[in-house]
């Protein structure tokens, strides 16, 4: 490909490439070399398993792949140990050794579904930071001011507020800048969250002699609200090792307009392809559906394989014609008090029952499905994100969101 195809690839999706000039220079230096440049991103093992707002920057990584260059899929089991202060009111539990180095290993199975492995460099940060003496430390530590530090949003508010913050977490940001060095990167990819450790690097590498890399930064990919961050704590989440049916419908119950969200960062369509569907979206060519079809379809078969995808496309049309779902219905947008709610008071807010008690006594009834399934239990909550289609008796329906 030539440097302008790169670049349009490249950019899709990115909130900002810091510096982009420099990157075409890289990228045209690359072309004439045939040296590929050297992309990494850092993922700390904090959590066992992955949702699909973790794959947006394996996605752009894949893509670097796609275009022939060398992708390091860095493991941050040192820095995992520290804890990353990112966006936090207060000091992180830092994990244990073991609680690392066993999620360290869940991420690997995983990656793979999008990553190509033979492509692929897995690398662990504590093989260069365990290294640093006490000597190294205090020469990395030198080489940053606090003013500095304080510039960086989440500790400038804890600081203003006399909130702590401990030492150790000044040393996260510059830890993870020397990753860059060690690796000599070319191109750095993190969320908007990152950008502040990203710049890290580029002044770290300055101040060994190389290159600054490349800063990419991808949004943060919203749950199924579509307002907050993809979450497992908040419940809007989609993990790439959920079963395929519940991929399938989860993705099926996001708005059209987040759906659009969904292809440019987590679709493999070319940018040819997802301008050719917003036009038939937006023409009528094409109902909003079909196009959430078909991503339910691809993440499914991404994670799970073909045949799961094409199965749970049958299992979900077969589970909406059995149960008879009209095309319309009422939708209902409610105001969230919580993380979850009480059914039957949902049933009473959506105006399918008159009260509280009615609902208990629908769901006692057997009368109540909640995006097809029958709820039997009186007490049963559901999250407050995303959407449902409840139905009440043969004839009572309504599309509840949270807003």
């Amino acid at each position: 490909m030539t440097v302008a195809e790169q670049l349009e690839i490249i950019k899709r999706g990115a909130v900002e490439i810091l510096v982009e000039k420099e990157l075409v220079e890289k990228l045209e230096k690359s072309a004439k070399t045939g040296v590929p440049l050297k992309i990494k991103a850092g993922f700390d093992p904090t959590a066992p398993d992955l949702h699909v707002g973790h794959t947006v920057l394996l996605q752009k990584m894949r893509q670097f792949q796609k275009l022939g260059h060398e992708v390091y899929f860095l493991i941050g089991d040192f820095t995992g140990m520290i804890g990353d202060p990112t966006g936090k009111s207060e000091t992180r539990k830092a994990l244990t050794r073991e609680d690392v180095l066993k999620n360290a290993e869940t991420y690997k199975e995983q990656v793979f579904k999008i990553l190509d492995p033979n492509l692929t460099k897995v690398v662990f940060n504590s093989d260069w930071l365990g290294k640093l003496t006490a000597s190294d430390m205090i020469g990395l530590a030198a080489k940053y001011t606090v003013a500095r530090m304080l510039e960086r949003d989440d500790f400038s508010k804890r600081f203003n507020t006399q909130m702590p913050i401990s030492i150790h977490e000044f040393m996260y940001p510059l830890v993870q800048g020397y990753d860059s060095v060690a690796l000599k990167a070319d191109v750095e990819l993190g969320g908007t969250d990152q950008k502040f450790n990203l710049l890290v690097g580029r002044e770290l590498q300055r101040e060994w002699g190389q290159t600054p890399q490349t800063v990419i930064t991808m949004p943060l990919l919203e749950g199924l609200d579509g307002v907050n961050k993809m979450s497992k704590s908040l419940g809007n989440y989609i993990g790439i090792n959920e079963p395929a049916d519940e991929i399938y419908g989860k993705v099926m119950s996001i708005s059209d307009e987040l759906m659009l969200r969904y292809y440019e960062l987590l679709s493999d369509l070319t940018t040819a392809e997802f301008d050719q569907l917003k036009a038939e979206l937006k023409s009528g060519a094409v109902h909003p559906m079909a196009a959430k079809k078909q991503l339910a379809r691809e993440l499914v078969s991404r994670y799970h394989g073909p045949t799961a995808a094409e199965l749970a496309d049958e299992n979900f049309i077969k589970r909406f014609r059995d149960n008879q779902t009209p095309d319309e219905m009422p939708e209902v947008t409610l105001v969230p008090e919580g993380v979850k709610v009480l059914l039957c008071k949902v049933l009473a807010e959506a105006g399918l029952v008159k009260s509280n008690s009615e609902g208990r006594r629908s769901i006692q009834g057997g009368g109540v499905k909640v995006n097809g399934e029958k709820i039997s239990d009186e007490n049963q909550e559901i999250a407050c994100t995303g959407e449902y289609v409840i139905q009440v008796g043969k004839r009572r329906f309504a599309k509840v969101r949270f807003a």
